[in-house]
């Protein structure tokens, strides 16, 4: 079903002026303060009480349950990664779930949970005075963004060199987003504070992409609307002037769109050291639906000079294989030695929707938790071409046995593999943290075999269901192939008695320390059907990396003994596309072939895969 779009662009307007549709309303940031080093500031107080986060769910329409045609139950290959540093990270404070979150600079990993954050070295050391409480990077502000309010988001904006961290800022109203960016590349140092009224609309769950394009560069942030923190009413797909706030400027302007009873959202973020995005590209939003079951595309360009004459548009439909909700969005997650189940949040897409340049293409890839046969999988999507014709380049779900996969998070690094980390478990397992991947050359939609990045050692119990809440995973900048992921788990059963893990790995297909000269390719469609005795074609198209200017040479295999393919051009020197055309024996059997497409300069080889259906 279609969702009404409020398409008048709003900042920070009051609930009167949505309900009359009146338009542009620019205000400003009810506070604004430079904090001192937070070297100064106080380590968070032990915890005096327990608390739960409420789960404020996502209405949906309800369907019958579905068969899932791109459900993988079977392991892949080995998974071809080779593991890095792991350590845990914040332990149980009183409140429950974790949101776990990190990201990754040069030399800091910075992990935020509730109601705390910490520093450390990429050696897991932990920087002296840490953890501290949330509040206290906000101590300069003020009430109320000074106290511990969590749903945190910690972003490194790489091109920038800066630290941006957020976290609500009431839960009774006024309701107030609360952002602070580091004023140097330093996390331990000052920071410029900022606090976002929202009125009687609590913005909950928020997330936040780093979106820097060349001339109009934003802060993205999504947020679910629920009036008096009540009743869902929508959501927030907002842009925040990212150029003020990097130059620490009083009143940054936030331009929000509202689509009324719809969330879920999360916002486009860059990925890594990936190049920037295309100039003039949009800010994308998405989130999933389930009558029809597809993706909805929005996007919001922002004007700061001109709030009032920023675009917004959407919905695109982007219909997706069929799947069900994950425990209807509910708790079922089944853990050994206990009854009780756990939140699967399968009721919107999950942390992140990270965004990639290739100068070829520009990918999207994201996930969310769905039914699986008896289990759970994690549904996930690599979209291509956004700002144009939008499509499913691949999706798949992983869920190679009939335990329960969630929480997942996801992310792509600059030879195009992408990783997903997740929570595993079952009546017979103990919540665990796991991870998968693939290369481009695997067949597309499928994941390689699961590696344990941390088994769990106890089940959650005290009647509490909620979990983990968001996960992430995010990749290093220093050599954009290391992938760095956190979640929490338990050492041992109980409830409030959360840790979390972090834990890095790298997928062997991506080569080489940032900077050396390197290639990617791919191959488009994914798949053609022919005859017998027919000719088809694919694209095959090489981007350059770090300056790479090499001869590219191709080869394919796959093919039957009697099918040809050759290449025009047959070489590609730096990047371009090269025309692979098969020419189809009209002898042999008929089927849905494989094929392997290398491309080769000197020592660096990579490949994609394509599928040939002979009919």
């Amino acid at each position: 079903m279609r969702k009404q779009v409020n398409t008048v662009a709003i900042c920070l307007m009051t609930t009167a002026a949505l309900a009359s549709g009146q338009g542009p309303v620019v205000t400003r940031p009810a506070g604004f303060a430079i904090s001192p080093p937070l070297s100064q500031s106080p380590s968070a107080p032990p915890a005096t009480g327990l608390s739960i986060i409420p789960l404020r769910s996502i209405p949906r329409a309800a369907g019958a349950p579905v068969d899932d045609p791109v459900l993988q139950t079977v392991y892949g290959p080995l998974v071809d990664a080779t593991p890095g540093v792991h350590f845990d990270g914040i332990g149980a404070n009183g409140v429950a779930p974790s949101d776990a979150n990190l990201d990754v600079g040069p030399n800091h990993i910075v992990q935020t949970v509730n109601d705390e954050w910490a520093v450390y070295d990429k050696n897991g050391n932990i920087f002296p005075g840490y953890p501290k409480s949330l509040g206290s990077i906000w101590a300069a502000l003020g009430a109320p963004c000074n106290s511990n309010w969590g749903d945190v988001i910690v972003q490194y904006d790489t091109s920038a060199d800066r630290w941006f961290i957020s976290q609500l800022g009431s839960f009774t109203a006024p309701f107030y987003e609360c952002i602070a960016v580091s004023r140097t590349a330093d996390p331990t140092g000052a920071y410029a504070l900022y606090q976002y009224n929202f009125g009687s609309n609590l913005p909950d769950y928020p997330k936040h992409g780093v979106w820097p394009t060349a001339t109009n560069p934003a802060y993205l942030a999504t947020y679910n609307l629920f009036a008096n923190a009540q009743t869902f009413v929508g959501a927030d797909l907002c842009a925040y002037d990212r150029t003020a706030m990097l130059a620490g400027s009083a009143s940054p302007t936030q331009i929000c769109f509202m689509v009324s009873n719809d969330g879920g959202f999360l916002p486009s973020d860059l990925d890594g050291g990936s190049t920037a995005p295309p100039d003039g590209s949009p800010g994308y939003f998405t989130t999933f639906e389930t009558s029809p079951i597809e993706l909805h595309l929005f996007k919001l360009s922002p004007n700061f000079a001109s709030p009032p004459s920023s675009t917004f548009t959407g919905p695109t439909s982007i219909p997706v294989a069929a799947f069900t909700e994950l425990c209807g969005g509910g708790a079922c997650i089944p853990q050994s030695g206990t009854f009780q189940k756990l939140d699967s949040l399968g009721d919107r897409l999950m942390y992140r929707l990270a965004y990639r340049n290739f100068g070829d293409h520009e990918a999207l890839v994201t996930n969310h938790s769905v039914t699986a046969g008896l289990g759970g999988g994690v549904r996930w999507y690599e979209l291509r071409d956004p700002n144009g014709a939008v499509n499913v380049f691949q999706q798949g779900t992983f869920a190679p046995n009939a335990a329960f996969r969630w929480m997942g998070s996801v992310g792509m690094d600059k030879a195009g593999d992408i990783a997903m980390g997740y929570s595993v478990s079952s009546s017979s397992l103990h919540p665990g943290i796991s991870y998968t991947g693939r290369v481009p050359a695997d067949p597309a939609g499928t994941m390689e075999s699961e590696a344990i990045l941390l088994a769990g050692g106890g089940s959650q119990t005290g009647g509490l269901t909620r979990w983990g809440d968001y996960s992430a995973m995010q990749i290093d900048p220093t050599d954009d192939c290391t992938f760095w992921y956190t979640t929490q788990y338990l050492k041992s059963s109980g409830s409030f008695n959360w840790s979390t893990h972090i834990g890095s790995f790298s997928m062997n297909n991506c080569t080489g320390v940032a900077g050396n000269p390197d290639f990617t390719i791919s191959a488009a469609p994914p798949s053609q059907t022919v005859s017998r005795g027919g000719t088809t074609t694919y694209t095959v198209t090489i981007a350059a990396q770090n300056g790479f200017n090499g001869v590219v040479s191709f080869k394919v295999s796959g093919l039957r003994l009697l099918d040809k393919a050759t290449f025009s051009p047959t070489t590609v020197t730096g990047s371009g596309a090269t025309t692979m055309t098969v020419n189809v024996s009209p002898f042999g059997r008929t089927g849905t072939f494989p094929l392997t497409i290398t491309g080769t300069s000197g020592s660096l080889s990579h490949s994609a895969s394509v599928s040939l259906v002979i009919q």
